[in-house]
């Protein structure tokens, strides 16, 4: 750790250059904002004050003027009109005085030379102007035009003086201030020339500290690297550079040698699973090649097997015909017995070859309404409805993604075992209803016949595997083994529920379509909202089971919605179920 310690550490050494790049960058930004701050008095000064002094100036020159040539030319006339000039000068040059004194507040030599020129006009008017105006007014032009004499031009032409005198010092100070912004300016530009100088210069060192603190040190440590990514993993990684670099390579060389060491292991691993796939690999063809073979003796065998039963079957049955009644008893019991062996034999090779093939031949998975479905299967079972004064009925299903003839397989099985096992002298009730559990539908088929005891409630779903002898119900036992097959092969489950009171109810999921899913979420969410809002308003929170709502499905209808995977819906008893019929209420009931 101590190794680690020498020298400064990166951050340390880019903080430290940073800070002298910052300092000098702030220096430069406060002489350049008082630089500027001068330049902008000094401009202000030229735009706002000696300017006008240069206008206000001559303006001033020409009150005088208008007030000169009033009073002479009052002196020739002696019309009280021509003093109007006179009287409008006095005004203006008070005015302009005012202003002049104002703008000069910082002139001193200006404001000194307007004091001349304010006593010089007012020794001119007090003696010679007023004097004048008086002289006419009393006894005429020609006593007035007797006191404009020479001496009083001169007056008049040092006044003038004095206002160009006023006007060279305005001339002076704006070319002094203009000076001074010529300076600041200049000022200003080596200073913006010296911070980009810095900011080179610092750009430069930056780049070269980095180069030799950073990039070099740290392309070193990728070359090492490199070298054990190329599979030296005995190759020793050492760092220089700052102490972060020095000990990342150092953890970087920790960790090379436990991937070194991994890398033995995993190598003998997979020699070891290299050799267990290769005999796995055996097994499989193998398997491969014994199912095949298997399949093909099946569907020869059934094939092969088929025509010798037709033909028993077919001369078992002329026997039947021909030789009913002319033969003993026990003789016609025994051609009976050959018959309905040779169908049943016929059934079985059918019901073997239907559940062969589930999954093996495909059509492909399309969208399917199992609304549409249950149609077809009430079509297929009508005559064992009826025969069995059987009804039918089913809620609203949604749509779902499989094949539609397997689907359809899948539901006469269902219905037709609810009819077959029925309790005597009870009109059997079969109801088909749905309900989207998280991601899946749950699909339920609910009778009122003998029931299923718990403890068999998996054996049923055996092939071949039988709860009662042949004579009481006829069939191959094979029809639930192959609802079990269809289901499981559209990505479900089946089982059997156990807590009803009267009859069975078979469940099984299929997978739910997007839409489904999103329709599902929105009200429970809309839901988990209104329940936080509320909980917020000191509200009592919702009963247990209020999450259980309707959503529209793909089909077009409406089924139950449950939040658990497992949990009981509420479903009406089978003799109650007669509210509920596909599409909005329709039932099929026959019998």
């Amino acid at each position: 750790m101590k190794a680690y310690q020498q020298g400064w550490t990166l951050r340390r050494r880019v903080g430290a250059l940073l800070g002298v790049l910052v300092v000098l960058l702030l220096g430069l930004a406060g002489a350049e904002a008082a630089v500027a701050a001068q330049n902008r008095q000094n401009i202000d000064a030229v735009l706002l004050k000696t300017g006008p002094l240069r206008v206000q100036a001559q303006e001033l020159m020409s009150a005088l003027l208008d007030q000169e040539t009033s009073v002479r030319g009052y002196a020739v006339n002696g019309d009280r009109g021509d003093l109007a000039p006179y009287e409008e000068g006095v005004r203006r040059e008070q005015a302009l005085v005012a202003s002049i004194r104002d703008l000069s507040e910082d002139y001193p030599d200006v404001r000194r030379t307007l004091e001349q020129v304010e006593q010089l006009t007012a020794q001119w008017r007090s003696q010679v102007a007023e004097p004048v105006i008086a002289t006419t007014g009393s006894r005429g032009p020609e006593a007035g035009q007797a006191l404009i004499t020479d001496q009083t031009r001169q007056r008049f032409e040092g006044i003038r003086s004095s206002v160009e005198t006023l006007q060279d010092e305005i001339l002076t100070v704006r070319e002094e201030t203009a000076e001074r912004v010529n300076s600041t300016s200049n000022a200003l530009v080596i200073l913006l020339i010296v911070a980009a100088l810095v900011v080179t210069v610092a750009g430069v060192v930056m780049l070269l500290s980095l180069d030799r603190i950073l990039i070099r040190p740290l392309a070193g440590l990728v070359e090492q690297v490199r070298v054990v990514a190329a599979g030296d993993y005995r190759h020793h990684i050492e760092g220089s550079g700052p102490p972060e670099f020095r000990r990342l390579a150092d953890d970087i060389d920790q960790m090379r040698m436990k991937i070194a060491q991994e890398l033995d292991e995993v190598r003998q691993a997979r020699e070891r699973i290299e050799w267990v796939n290769t005999q796995l690999q055996k097994q499989a063809e193998e398997l491969t090649r014994s199912n095949r073979d298997l399949e093909q003796f099946a569907y020869v065998a059934s094939h092969d097997l088929q025509e010798p039963l037709r033909k028993v079957a077919s001369f078992c049955q002329l026997l039947q015909r021909r030789y009913a009644g002319q033969l003993d008893e026990r003789a016609d019991q025994y051609i009976a017995f050959a018959v309905d062996g040779a169908q049943r034999m016929q059934r079985l090779i059918n019901d073997l070859l239907a559940f062969s093939r589930i999954g093996r031949l495909t059509t492909g998975f399309t969208e399917v309404d199992l609304n549409k479905v249950m149609g077809d299967v009430a079509g297929q079972t009508e005559a064992a409805l009826q025969y069995a004064d059987a009804e039918l009925t089913w809620d609203s299903l949604p749509a779902i993604r499989g094949e539609e003839p397997l689907l359809t397989n899948l539901l006469v099985n269902l219905v037709s075992n609810s009819v077959k096992f029925r309790r005597p002298d009870v009109p059997p009730k079969v109801h088909v209803s749905a309900r989207l559990v998280d991601d899946e539908w749950e699909i339920s088929c609910r009778d009122n016949g003998i029931g299923i005891e718990p403890e068999f409630a998996d054996k049923i779903f055996v092939i071949f595997q039988r709860l009662h002898s042949k004579d009481a119900y006829p069939g191959t036992g094979i029809g639930l083994a192959i609802v079990k097959k269809i289901v499981e092969y559209h990505g479900g489950r089946v089982w059997v529920d156990t807590d009803g009171e009267v009859g069975t109810t078979i469940r099984f999921t299929l997978p739910a379509l997007e839409a489904d899913i999103e329709a599902a979420r929105q009200p429970l969410a809309a839901g988990e909202t209104r329940a936080g809002d509320q909980a917020q308003d000191g509200d009592q929170p919702a009963e247990a089971g209020s999450d259980t709502g309707q959503v529209e499905t793909a089909g077009g209808g409406q089924a139950d919605v449950a939040s658990h995977p497992e949990g009981a819906a509420s479903q009406e008893a089978p003799a109650q179920a007669d509210g509920h019929g596909t599409n909005g209420g329709m039932k099929e009931t026959v019998g």
